[in-house]
C-alpha cells in the first residue's frame, strides 16, 4: 500500500505543518540543531564518542523494518537524511519515503542530499513528531537517535502504530542510560544527549522505558535489544491482526 497522495510532494519542496507554541525544550532543540545542521553529517560521527558504531546500528535498524521493494516508509526526526540511502537501497524508486523533522535547517540539508542523489520519491515535512498527521497504511516507521528527546514519545508510538498497515513495522533506535555499567560507559551513553537536553531530567524521565512500554501496548511481536554495552537500544514491533483505532487528538498515554 502507498501513502496518501496529499503527502506526495515534489522533492524540491518541504511541506510545513502548523506547529503550536514552541515550548522551551523544543526551542532548545531547534536552536541546537540549527547550529549543527551544516556540519551534522561529519560531527555526528563523533557522538556519543569517536568510532561509535552509528552506521552499523542504523543499518541494523533499517533491516529490522523488513522492507521490500515499493514499500512506504516514514522517517521520524529524519535530520539530514542519513537513513535515506539505506532505505532507498531496499525500497527502490517505486517506494516512498516521508522524512519528518522539527528543524528547518536539518531539512534543508536533507533536501541537498535528495538533490545530490536525484531521488524523486522522498517528501520532507517540517513538523513536531507528536503533532505529525501520519498517513494511513504505511509499511514502516523508523526513528533513529531522536525519540528519547520527545517528552510525548509514547504518543508518537501510538499514533504511528495506528497508521501502519497490517504487518507494518515500527522500529526505534536510540541511546539510553546503561544499567549496571562502569562510569565511563554511563558517560558514553549520555554524551549524545548532553547538547540537546538536561541529562538529569533525561535520566530521571527514562524515556527508553516509556518507549518500550508503549510499543508493547500498541504492537505485536515486540523485540528489545540493547546495543554497545547498553548505551543504545533497538526496539521493533509490528501491527498485528487486531485493529487499532485512530486516537482522537489529546488521547494516548499520559
Amino acid at each position: 500500500m502507498g501513502l496518501a497522495p496529499r503527502f506526495y510532494r515534489d522533492a524540491t519542496e518541504i511541506e510545513e505543518h502548523t506547529v503550536g507554541q514552541i515550548d522551551p525544550v523544543r526551542e532548545r532543540l531547534i536552536e541546537t540543531y540549527r547550529k549543527k545542521a551544516k556540519h551534522y553529517d561529519i560531527t555526528s560521527r563523533l557522538y556519543p564518542a569517536p568510532c561509535y558504531p552509528q552506521r552499523a546500528q542504523r543499518l541494523r535498524a533499517v533491516r529490522a523494518l523488513g522492507l521490500q521493494a515499493g514499500d512506504s516508509v516514514i522517517d521520524i526526526a529524519c535530520g539530514t537524511g542519513l537513513n535515506f540511502p539505506l532505505i532507498e537501497e531496499v525500497i527502490g524508486p517505486d517506494g516512498r519515503i516521508v522524512g519528518v523533522d522539527l528543524t528547518d535547517a536539518m531539512l534543508a540539508q536533507a533536501q541537498d542530499r535528495i538533490g545530490t542523489n536525484a531521488w524523486s520519491n522522498i517528501s520532507l515535512v517540517q513538523a513536531d513528531a507528536v503533532d505529525f498527521d501520519f498517513p494511513t497504511a504505511v509499511n514502516a516507521i523508523l526513528s533513529t537517535y531522536a525519540l528519547t528527546q520527545v517528552p510525548e514519545c509514547a504518543e508518537v508510538i501510538a499514533h504511528g502504530a495506528a497508521a501502519l498497515c497490517r504487518g507494518g513495522r515500527w522500529v526505534v533506535l536510540d541511546v539510553k542510560f546503561p544499567d549496571h555499567t562502569p562510569g565511563w560507559l554511563a558517560q558514553l551513553g549520555t554524551a549524545i544527549v548532553r547538547p540537546f537536553a538536561s541529562i538529569d531530567e533525561w535520566i530521571m524521565r527514562r524515556p527508553w522505558e516509556t518507549i518500550r512500554a508503549a510499543m508493547q501496548e500498541e504492537l505485536a511481536d515486540v523485540s528489545w535489544t540493547e546495543l554497545f554495552f547498553g548505551t543504545a537500544f533497538l526496539a521493533a514491533g509490528s501491527r498485528g491482526p487486531g485493529t487499532f483505532g485512530i486516537r482522537p487528538p489529546g488521547s494516548g498515554h499520559q
